[in-house]
C-alpha cells in the first residue's frame, strides 16, 4: 500500500489525530478506567476486523492511540481509515478527544564514528545490540525512546553530543516553544521552522521543537 506524504496526512483533516515523528496519535479523554476499558474493547474489535492493530496505552483517565503501517514504518490509507473508524467510535461512547496534549521524546547524540558507539547504546537501551537499526535505536517493546545518530565531523573540543527532540503537534510548536522562553531559555535557532527549532536552557543545553512540517 502506498504510503502517505504529511500534506495528504494533514488534507485528510483528522482533528482527533496528530501526526508526529512517524505515526499518527491521539488521546481520548475517557475520564475513568471502566469507560476506557469499554473503548479500548471496541476499537479492538474493529481493528481484528481490519487487520490493522494500532498501539494502545489504556491509563484511569485517558487512552492513548498510536497509528503506523508496521510493513513500511510510516503511514498509509488503513491508518487513516482506522483513524476515522475510532473517532467514531470515541463519539458513540461520548468521549472527547485532546490532541494538543500529544507529545513523542526522541534522543539524538552527535557522532563520528556510529559502528563504534551504536552496538553500546543498543546494548545499554535495550540489552540487545540488534536493536542498532540503521542510525537509529530502535526498542521494539517501547520502553525507551528512540535514540538516533547525527552524523558529525571528529572533534576533540568539549561540545553537547545528546539533546533531546520534542515531537509536538503542529499547532501547539508555538505555544510550547514560548512557554519554554519564558521560562528561561532562548531561540537559538529557528531558521528550519516549523520543521524544527532549536532551543537551549541558560546555562545552554540544547533541545529542537520539532513537528512534521515541511518534512
Amino acid at each position: 500500500m502506498a504510503t502517505l506524504t504529511n500534506k495528504q496526512i494533514l488534507d485528510a483533516r483528522l482533528d482527533d489525530w496528530r501526526k508526529l515523528a512517524q505515526a499518527l496519535h491521539a488521546r481520548f479523554l475517557t475520564g475513568d478506567f471502566v469507560t476506557g476499558l469499554r473503548f479500548v474493547t471496541a476499537v479492538s474489535e474493529v481493528a481484528e476486523s481490519a487487520g490493522h492493530h494500532p498501539d494502545v496505552t489504556l491509563t484511569y483517565p485517558f487512552v492513548d492511540v498510536k497509528l503506523i503501517s508496521h510493513d513500511v514504518s510510516q503511514i498509509t490509507q488503513r491508518d487513516i481509515d482506522l483513524a476515522r473508524r475510532i473517532s467514531e467510535i470515541a463519539r458513540e461512547h461520548g468521549i472527547g478527544a485532546e490532541p494538543s496534549a500529544m507529545t513523542e521524546l526522541e534522543l539524538a547524540l552527535d557522532t563520528a564514528d556510529l559502528a563504534a558507539v551504536g552496538p553500546f547504546w543498543a546494548a545499554l537501551l535495550t540489552g540487545s545490540s540488534d536493536s542498532l537499526m540503521g542510525d537509529d535505536v530502535v526498542d521494539p517493546s517501547g520502553r525507551v525512546p528512540l535514540l538516533w545518530f547525527q552524523h558529525t565531523d571528529a572533534h576533540e573540543t568539549p561540545r553537547q553530543r545528546f539533546h533531546i527532540d520534542l515531537w509536538v503537534p503542529h499547532d501547539v510548536a508555538d505555544e510550547r516553544i514560548a512557554a519554554a522562553v519564558a521560562a528561561g531559555g532562548e531561540v537559538v535557532d529557528d531558521e528550519n521552522a516549523p520543521s524544527f527549532v532549536v532551543l537551549a536552557d541558560p546555562e545552554g543545553n540544547r533541545a529542537c521543537v520539532c513537528t512534521c512540517l515541511n518534512r
